[in-house]
Order: C-alpha cells, then structure tokens, then sequence
C-alpha cells in the first residue's frame, strides 16, 4: 500500500476592479500540470493496417510535474504523434476520448496490475504464464500494446514473444472499474456575492492529508480572508473542508483567485491532456507531486455578479460555459448576434460545439470589465474513432504514437492551444464571438440550495 501525505497551501490573490483570468478549460478541475520528456523504457510493437505493418515503439513515457515530481505514462492515442516538451495537465476523462470509452475502466485494471505498479518482475511473468521472465522493457511494451488495444481498438502486437504473452494476459484478464478521482480539486471553481458576505463555500477535494491556507500580503491589505464554516480565519484544512471568501462591507467591487497547492501522489489511470494536439496519456505511476486547484471570486455591491467556469465535454463535443449570477440584476451576454440572459440567482450552461482537435479562445466580460478568457484545443476522438464516424480513412498527422515531433515554431502553446494551421475561436466584447462557430446548446437550471 501506498501511503499519502502531504501538505497543500492555499493562496488568494486579490484585485479590485476590471480583472482579467486566462484559464484552459479543464484547468480549473485541478491536479497536476506537467512537461513529458519522452519515451523512457520501451520496446517494439507493430500495427496491422489494410494498408500494411507499422512499426513503432511502445513503452512508458516520463514527465516532470511543475513544482516537482515525476510522472510515468502510457498513451492512449496511437496514431497521434507527440509534441517536444509538450504541456500536460490532469484532466477527467470526460474532457478526452476515454469518456466515450466503455473500455476505459479496463485500461485502468492493466494499469494497477501491470508494470510499473507491479514491480516483481518475476512475479508478473509467472501470472501471465510468461517461460523466461519478463524485463522492464517487456514489460512495459506489454503493458502498452494492451493498452492499446482498448483505447484505440487497433490489430497491435508486440515484437517481442515474452511482452506479446503479457499483452495477451493483460487483455484478456482486464476487468471493468471506476476513474480515479483527481488528486486535488475546488468545488465549485469559480464564487460571486456580493462585499460584507461570506463567498462560497468551496469545498476541498484531494488525496493529501492535509491543507494549509496561507493568504498573501495583498490579500490581508484588502481584508479579505478565507474563513470556515464558523466565520473563523483558516489556516489548516483537509478533504471535504468547506472554505469562504469572507469580503468586507466596505470592500470595492473587485475579484480574487483562490490557489490551492499540495503535495502528493496522483491516482493511478487519470488522464492527463495537452494544451496543444499532443497525444492523451494515461497515468502508470507518480511520485510524490506539486498539484493545484484554482477557484476564482467575484463580488460587487449592486447589479449582476456572474461567477464563470468551463470545462471540456467530449460527450457533446464542445465546452461548457457555466455562467452563476448571484447578483440581485440580470447577467446579459451575446452570443452570435444574439443575446441571452441569466436572471438573478441562476445558472445557465452554454455548450459551444466545436470541431475535433479544433483550439478554441474566446473571452466573457461581465460587469465593471472583469473578463474571464478560456483557451485550449478539443481533443475527444482517437484517430480510429475519427475514421469511424467518418466512414474513410483519416491521414494521420504524423508517425505512429512514439514519434516525437517538435512545436510549430512561433507560435505560443500555453495561449492558443495550437498550431497556426488549426482553426481558432476568438471572443471580445460582452460575451463570446465566435469565428466560423456553429449553433449553441443553452441549458438553464434554477440554483441549487446548499
């Protein structure tokens, strides 16, 4: 058993009038963020096409976590190339192509009884009946080409007799379970109301055994606090603590960012997802890691207060654009030309369908000029799964998944998502404007009580 600890350090950061937030959409679910640094133990595999064989490699794939900590991967993409030093952050699986997945739950079985998480080597060949023993490199090749096999429904072997017996084993033994949580999140991610109440609550959910709350100097100035259910100022917190923003009367209509930071160990099988188009992995191991969670706050004396998230919906192929009004007037915004609006006290969900692998940035301005930007690239679909629903052949964009290649030059990864080659969505003025967009899904729910 793995034992976690861990201490996390909660962060405010505060501003008062316009503000700006740029965030990837599935950012504000928390977790890891993390570089991937390549193929690290692997071995050969070959892929059986109508069109012939490729060989590539298939193994376990390293990343360093921002913060520190070290991550190891396999991919779930396999004809998806991936990007030099591309970015990785902690992302459910219902903002990639494991929620449409009905296998994804036996990819996670592989993982928590394979290599590296299974690492008596001779142990692992005797339960796969594997004569001879199996090497690191066996055994992630074997463990990847099972993988394989679910996540992208592709004829793959490995080259090796001693890792393709433990594919077959791993295939074959794979039972159905549940995602992982993530390791570390903020629920919900984004607050409104209005000076002289408490904000909230947010409720901390993680693996680490503890919490620290520790505001900066600028939030002291400000006096806003972070305060438990009891009004009392927070200092430690754990899993399922519920936290405030306590603003006072006084303060002027303004913002603020509440980071939560900690130490632990990410679960085994959570997806990890690009800001660019580099192929999804899926998490084989972890060290002791940094993880965060951001929600953001947003409160002003009169007229509307939205409170703004987005995540990524692979299952509706888009991003959702959730908009809280916890003011006491309505929250108007366009959309295409057109206008809509969230009364006072609900909550609207805006669907933005997007094409597959398509970067999206776009931006909402609410009132007194805070703007809340959301940037990223929709990846839902394994290049098989795109083959599918097309009915032909799709090229693919580079060399079998080991293939690393380098980031377009001159173009900036963390804000667009994207080469400039791909389509990309802009937003200004008050709400989103969209270029070459398509219809959008509105979706209202009155607010539920606590």
């Amino acid at each position: 058993m793995t034992l976690v600890s861990g201490l996390a350090v909660a962060v405010l950061s505060a501003a008062a009038g316009p503000a700006a937030a740029d965030d990837a959409a599935g950012r504000a679910q928390g977790g890891a963020t993390a570089t991937i640094g390549g193929l690290k133990t692997y071995g050969d595999a070959v892929v059986h096409t109508d069109a012939g064989d490729l060989e590539l490699s298939a193994g376990l794939f390293e990343m360093s976590v921002e913060g520190g900590g070290t991550l190891q991967t396999y991919c779930v993409d396999i004809h998806n190339p991936t990007q030099r030093d591309a970015k990785y952050r902690e992302t459910p699986w219902s903002g990639t192509s494991l929620g449409a997945n009905k296998d994804a739950g036996r990819i996670r079985w592989i993982l928590q009884n394979s290599y590296p998480q299974v690492n008596d080597l001779a142990a692992l060949a005797r339960q796969a009946g594997v004569r001879g023993g199996l090497t690191e490199q066996d055994a992630a090749t074997g463990t990847q080409v099972a993988i394989w096999r679910y996540s992208d429904g592709v004829d793959v072997e490995a080259v090796d007799p001693q890792a393709e017996k433990l594919a077959d084993y791993l295939e074959d033994s794979a039972r159905p379970t549940a995602e992982p949580k993530a390791s570390l999140t903020l629920d919900p991610p984004a607050l409104s109301g209005h000076p002289g109440e408490k904000l909230g609550p947010v409720t901390v959910r993680t693996n680490a055994d503890s919490v620290t709350v520790t505001p900066p100097a600028a939030a002291v100035t400000s006096g806003v606090r972070v305060v438990g259910e009891d009004g009392k100022e927070v200092t430690t917190a754990r899993n399922g603590s519920r936290l405030f923003l306590d603003v006072p009367a006084d303060a002027p209509d303004g913002s603020a960012e509440l980071t939560v930071q900690a130490s632990t160990t990410v679960p085994v099988g959570r997806a990890f997802a690009s800001d660019s188009r580099s192929q999804t992995q899926i998490l084989a191991g972890s060290s002791e890691s940094t993880v965060s969670a951001t929600a953001s706050a947003t409160w002003a004396e009169t007229g509307a207060i939205p409170a703004l998230s987005a995540a990524e919906n692979c299952a509706e192929g888009g991003v959702d654009i959730t908009a809280v009004n916890e003011g006491d007037a309505p929250f108007t915004f366009e959309l295409m030309g057109a206008q809509h609006t969230v009364a006072a006290g609900e909550t609207r969900t805006v669907t933005v369908p997007l094409q597959e692998d398509q970067a999206y940035d776009f931006t909402i301005t609410g009132p007194g000029g805070h703007e809340q930007r959301f940037t990223g690239v929709l990846d839902c679909r394994t290049q098989a799964a795109e083959t599918d629903a097309a009915g032909t052949s799709v090229q693919s964009a580079g060399e079998p998944s080991p293939a690393t290649v380098p980031a377009p030059e001159d173009v900036n990864l963390a804000a667009t998502g994207s080469s400039d080659a791909t389509p990309m969505i802009g937003g200004a003025a008050i709400g989103l404007v969209l270029i070459g967009g398509a219809a959008l899904v509105l979706v209202r729910k009155k607010k539920t009580q606590d």
